[in-house]
């Protein structure tokens, strides 16, 4: 109710924002009670913008920490079941793609509050705009107009800058509030993105109109001391199109290089916004992005750490199964996502994979598979599968990143699980999932399973031989009704099956188990702990910075300290204050986990991390086929699954139907989920 309270509070803030009750009356009011030495008016603005979000997502963390302990899996399930209509897609096709109802409220929500801003600001500043008082400048009405209307898409564009970021924090507690992750909230940051670039570009092509019309084209080259730097403005929005260009699907699925490479232009576009705008005004735009770098260098300080690969499995689809030890206290739920570096492909490239392992049934060790199908997989894949052995492998890990929950599975009786190619990767780590239930918790009410998976050719069949783990393990697959309809859609006839080639890898000194950042189960804390104390580390600093620096030379005027210089330090001591913060917590985290992973040793050498050379079983198990799941396969050959026919034949059950391949595919199931209301869609697809 606490965050509730906030966050409407905030809303209503962007709702008076266009109107002339908020900029002549509540902001001046603001501004003066809040104008101080220590900050300044960007004071008013950090508190009124600022820090209500970053109040939300510290009291999200602790939110998060607590429901670990208070959840009830019977209560979650039943609150799953409630809004399960919600997540029912309502568009299928079109140029948003597939859009549930939960996500087309909250789209006509946000294109309310763009046309409300639009019309208050348009009315706001013409109503004002008349003949006699545009002849007193020399200028013609239009041109007044288009100058103002030019104001206006900055400032709307603005309202979407500010919620670019979100979507892309992974490890946001703002996100799993909202019960999404990173993973599956990725289109709406390319829905905000393209918005942004299309406002910020008609924001800078008015002007320019506008300036070559009154004969100020000079303004281009304008850097004021104090106010608008239009150079700055220009230099920002040249590197936001260069990234709008790059990342269109087009580009970034046939050279993602060229796409990842200049998405790193964010930075620039996000210090030159500063800098155009100021930093009082650019703190409407900051929660978000606060949150991604303390987001983002949590992920750099965990990227900096080599982890200890045991083996690889090269298949003969041309992919790869690569086994990591972790630490065993680390856990995932299914379909959780990491991302590698291999660093003797790239030194710079992170690529994201579904976690096929389970944590519970594989407490030593995490499992990707990677389908050789781009340039950087298949660089891998070759280098792995060439006859010159490799004894080892420099790989940098970040995650694992785990979806909300997983109980919303137990609450159908039958799960539809759909897949095309190497789509079939998030589905390993949930059956696992369920293969553990059904063995460990016999109150439970496991539903069946039916596994339609489309490969291309017959060699992709092996894809289905990772659906359980090779490694040492009792559970019972019996245990789960378990069915796999397997469709060739090239080859007519079986091929033969060529065999799994397995490599085992040797560690060096400082290669170390995939483990958590912060520690463990209190990482919410820890992450809350560091939002807050790296935001009152800011004030501090900033606040000592202008006292005793800036105010002595200006005294608030802001005519003598020129307001790029401002918005230098207080960006830099900004991200000095995430940095310190975040460095010293995860310091003490590290310690603190040697110092436990120590104890645990010394206590139980069982607990100790498998050595390669006590996998000597699993390389046995690795050359045989898995029995128990080849009775329960019918392969198709020649032809493609018929969706509408198998979900039919099912829709008299509450059913789950889960789906993780490509966009047509996906299309074709939601169409069909959208006309009953037993069958329940769930999307696996990632706009990466």
């Amino acid at each position: 109710l606490l965050i509730l309270s906030i966050f409407l509070g905030y809303i209503m803030i962007w709702i008076m924002m266009p109107t002339n009750v908020f900029w002549l009356h509540w902001s001046p009011r603001i501004h003066a009670e809040t104008d101080s030495m220590f900050f300044g008016q960007q004071g008013a603005n950090i508190l009124v913008y600022t820090s209500p979000i970053l109040l939300i997502a510290t009291l999200g963390c602790i939110y998060l920490h607590l429901d670990r302990y208070t959840g009830d899996s019977n209560n979650r399930t039943t609150k799953d079941s409630r809004f399960a209509t919600w997540a029912r897609p309502v568009f299928v096709r079109g140029p948003l793609g597939i859009v549930s109802w939960t996500e087309l409220s909250f789209i006509l929500m946000f294109i309310v509050l763009l046309i409300w801003s639009i019309s208050a600001y348009v009315h706001g500043m013409f109503k004002n705009i008349t003949r006699q008082s545009s002849s007193k400048i020399g200028e013609l009405v239009w041109e007044v107009k288009l100058d103002s209307v030019a104001l206006m898409l900055g400032l709307v564009g603005n309202i979407c800058l500010s919620f670019l970021f979100f979507p892309i924090n992974r490890g946001s507690s703002i996100l799993r509030l909202v019960g999404v992750t990173s993973e599956s909230s990725v289109k709406y940051h390319i829905w905000l993105g393209h918005t942004v670039l299309t406002l910020f570009t008609a924001h800078g092509v008015c002007y320019i109109i506008y300036w070559a019309t009154t004969h100020q084209i000079s303004e281009m080259l304008k850097w004021d001391r104090d106010g608008i730097s239009n150079v700055a403005g220009e230099v920002a929005l040249l590197s936001g199109i260069v990234m709008w260009i790059t990342s269109h699907s087009l580009v970034r699925r046939k050279i993602f290089e060229l796409f990842f490479y200049t998405h790193h232009l964010y930075i620039v576009f996000v210090f030159f916004f500063i800098l155009h705008v100021g930093f009082s005004y650019s703190c409407i735009m900051l929660p978000g992005f606060y949150l991604f770098i303390i987001d983002r260098f949590l992920r750099f300080l965990q990227s900096q750490q080599r982890v200890f690969l045991i083996s690889a499995r090269v298949l003969p689809c041309h992919a790869l199964e690569l086994n990591f030890s972790k630490d065993p206290r680390l856990s995932y739920n299914p379909s959780s996502i990491v991302f590698i570096k291999v660093k003797s492909i790239s030194k710079l490239q992170w690529h994201p994979f579904t976690v096929t392992s389970n944590s519970k049934m594989d407490p030593h060790q995490l499992s990707i598979v990677i389908k050789s199908e781009g340039t950087w997989s298949r660089n891998l894949y070759e280098n792995l599968s060439s006859p010159t052995p490799i004894e080892r492998l420099e790989i940098s890990v970040e995650g694992p990143y785990s979806p909300t929950s997983t109980s919303s599975y137990l609450r159908h009786e039958m799960l539809v699980m759909v897949s095309g190619g190497s789509g079939v990767t998030p589905f390993i780590s949930i059956i696992r999932e369920l293969v553990f239930i059904a063995n460990t918790d016999n109150e439970k009410n496991i539903p069946r399973i039916i596994l339609v998976a489309a490969f291309k050719k017959s060699e992709d069949l092996a894809m289905l031989d990772l659906l359980l783990p090779f490694s040492r393990t009792s559970h019972d697959v019996s245990r789960v009704q378990i069915q796999i309809q397997a469709y060739v859609t090239r080859d007519k006839n079986p091929t033969t099956e060529k065999g799994h080639k397995t490599i085992w890898f040797k560690p060096s000194v400082s290669d170390k188990p995939i483990s958590v950042v912060l520690a463990g189960s209190r990482s919410w804390l820890w992450l809350g702990a560091i939002i807050s104390s790296s935001f009152i580390v800011f004030l501090l600093l900033i606040g000592l910075i202008n006292r005793y620096y800036i105010y002595p030379i200006d005294h608030n005027t802001y005519l003598k300290y020129s307001q790029a210089a401002r918005s230098t330090i207080t960006t830099s001591v900004l991200c000095a204050s995430v940095v310190i913060t975040a460095t010293l917590a995860f310091l003490w985290n590290k310690n603190k986990n040697n110092k436990d992973k120590n104890q645990i040793q010394s206590a139980d050498s069982s607990n100790q991390v498998p050595e390669p050379w006590l996998y000597e079983v699993d390389r046995e198990l690795g050359s045989f086929p898995n029995q128990s799941l080849k009775r329960v396969t019918t392969v198709h050959y020649g032809e493609r699954p018929n969706m509408k026919k198998i979900l039919s034949e099912c829709e008299e059950l509450n059913v789950g139907v889960l789906v993780s391949g490509p966009k047509k595919m996906r299309q074709e199931v939601a169409a069909i989920c959208c006309s009953s209301k037993n069958l329940h869609y769930e999307s696996f697809s990632f706009n990466w």
